[in-house]
């Protein structure tokens, strides 16, 4: 008796000290860290622009530019992030090295704005006696602006599978993904409204010095998290090159003739979970299965690879396939993201020609309308988290799935389209009323606040599909490209930027709806051409998600976390 209560008791002792890091405990420290870093990014970006033309004398175009190339920077470059996390050093690496080359870039920023030789001599009283900036202060700049835009792209998406990789339940990790999500529209909304404050009212070294505390802070943070945090190790080689060796081996074996034995496919030998799970390759893309199979000469006498261009694991097969599955799913991703460019683009031209007085003595900046998209995206992310998923899991047997999520996302985005054609209408109305074509920069009366119902939807679709987007990516992902995964929602946000400026293009050059006074023009028609796009994409999503199956589906995904 005695010695079985000792046994219990130490295993117990085992148990508590040997507790696997990770976890509810992590959380505070990852979310710290994601708003700590997302104040400071939008205290630079936010009002880019204007400190470009103001302080370097640069002309608008090239400012727009200039912020457009930053924009791309930050968006597209996440993806090379992932894979340097998945291939070589890990999301802490890559996360806590980004954090550090963006506070460098930030610093380069503020001395710019402090120091009176990093910029050119104020511009007083028209274009004519402005000073271009010299070829050292554009160096500075542009080194100040890579580095920060690089730092950005290393760490917003890549804190996203750090966090979930702190959690074994797909229910959790989708609960973490909301509520970093939230962080990060909350504290860009801070910035875009406190810091841009201090920048236009105060002076830009002070907003350029907060956006560097909250950078170092975030760092910090996120440093002293580390004895809690689950390091999910990397794997040593670059995850797209395994994929693009079954490609390689698939042609090569084309003419061989293949069989179902389990024995005729390789599989991983330190990974036995893998051969009962697909002990052959699945029928979908067969053509890829023969890179698995086994032909003369293929393994050593050991057993291992002889050629890896010639011969891959089931699993790497598997895993290609899976990305072939998503690819028409994430493809969707960039019409939805094209609409929300387009109507966030569009929307501080309507906000300019409006009435933006709040009283008798403030007028509300154009840019700052877009606080309202990232104010109902966070209430919205709140009530599905705090009350729509518990009332579904306590009171009903039905479950939102990540896809389906995504769906409902769909739809809001497109009746917010919608809101957006039916205001400009009413605002073009009033343009007629009042005999103001032709009259550039002429104020319509009509209030700003008529364009908040189309924000809130836009916020409260977004509040569904972002983090359903990169939940679902993250779930469905092959392990070996988790750090990827969230990388794959900021590339296709990066490539909705080019695809909705290409929209404008062409909507210009084949139509008079886009004219620069756009009181002459028909910018509801371009509206509701977003509506018909988003659609068509909708149908099309419809489609391939009703194919899609699960590969790692929780039971209850909207369950509570435990307590």
């Amino acid at each position: 008796m005695e010695n079985s209560e000792r046994d219990v008791d130490e295993a117990a002792m085992q148990s508590f000290s040997g507790r696997k890091n990770g976890g509810w405990i992590t959380f505070p420290f990852i979310i710290a860290t994601m708003a700590g870093l997302s104040l400071a990014s939008g205290g630079w970006t936010s009002n880019l622009i204007v400190f470009l033309i103001n302080e370097f004398n640069m002309k608008s175009i090239k400012a727009a530019k200039v912020y457009n190339v930053v924009n791309g920077l930050t968006t597209l470059f996440p993806i090379l992030g992932g894979i340097i996390a998945d291939s070589y050093l890990g999301c802490f690496s890559v996360i806590w090295i980004s954090s550090l080359v963006s506070a460098l870039g930030i610093l380069l920023l503020l001395l710019t704005a402090a120091i009176d030789v990093l910029r050119p001599a104020a511009c007083d009283g028209g274009s004519s006696l402005c000073t271009s900036p010299s070829k050292h202060q554009y160096a500075v700049l542009y080194v100040a602006l890579g580095l920060a835009s690089l730092g950005v792209a290393g760490t917003r998406f890549t804190i996203a599978p750090m966090g979930a990789n702190q959690f074994d339940k797909p229910k959790h990790q989708a609960i973490f993904f909301d509520w970093y999500i939230f962080a990060f529209y909350t504290s860009f909304a801070i910035s875009t409204t406190a810091i841009v404050y201090v920048e236009d009212n105060i002076s830009w070294s002070w907003g350029f010095g907060i956006s560097l505390a909250c950078n170092i802070l975030g760092l910090a943070m996120f440093l002293v998290g580390k004895r809690f945090y689950h390091h999910v190790k990397e794997q040593g080689g670059s995850p797209f090159i395994k994929l693009a060796r079954v490609i390689v081996a698939a042609i090569r074996k084309r003419r061989v003739p293949l069989a179902e034995q389990t024995q005729n496919y390789y599989h991983d030998p330190s990974d036995t979970t893998t051969i009962t799970a697909s002990p052959v390759p699945t029928k979908f893309f067969k053509f890829l299965n023969s890179a698995a199979f086994i032909t003369e000469g293929d393994t050593k006498s050991d057993g291992s690879i002889r050629n890896p261009w010639r011969l891959c694991t089931v699993q790497q097969v598997e895993d290609l396939k899976s990305l072939i599955k998503l690819f028409p799913l994430w493809a969707s991703g960039l019409l939805i993201s094209t609409q929300l460019v387009m109507q966030s683009s569009l929307l501080i031209l309507q906000a300019l020609t409006m009435d933006r007085h709040m009283g008798p003595h403030f007028e509300i900046p154009a840019g700052s309308m877009l606080v309202f998209i990232l104010l109902f995206t966070c209430i919205m992310i709140s009530i599905i988290d705090r009350l729509l998923y518990p009332f579904l899991a306590k009171y009903t047997r039905f479950s939102i799935t990540p896809l389906q999520r995504i769906g409902i996302g769909h739809v809001l985005t497109i009746v917010s389209m919608a809101v957006s054609a039916l205001a400009e209408s009413r605002r073009l109305r009033l343009v007629r009323s009042h005999h103001l074509q032709g009259q550039n920069g002429a104020i319509v009366p009509m209030s700003v606040f008529w364009l908040v119902p189309q924000l809130a939807l836009n916020g409260i679709g977004e509040g569904f599909h972002f983090p359903g987007h990169m939940g679902f990516y993250y779930q469905e992902f092959p392990v070996s490209l988790k750090s990827t995964s969230t990388a794959m929602v900021a590339l296709f946000i990066g490539i909705a930027y080019y695809i909705g400026n290409g929209l404008i293009d062409l909507v210009q050059r084949l139509s008079g709806w886009l004219p620069d006074n756009i009181n002459d023009g028909r910018m509801d028609n371009v509206f509701w051409l977003c509506c018909v796009l988003g659609s068509a994409n909708f149908i099309y999503y419809l489609v391939f998600s009703s194919l899609y199956k699960y590969k790692n589906m929780d039971n209850k995904p909207n369950d509570v976390p435990s307590k």
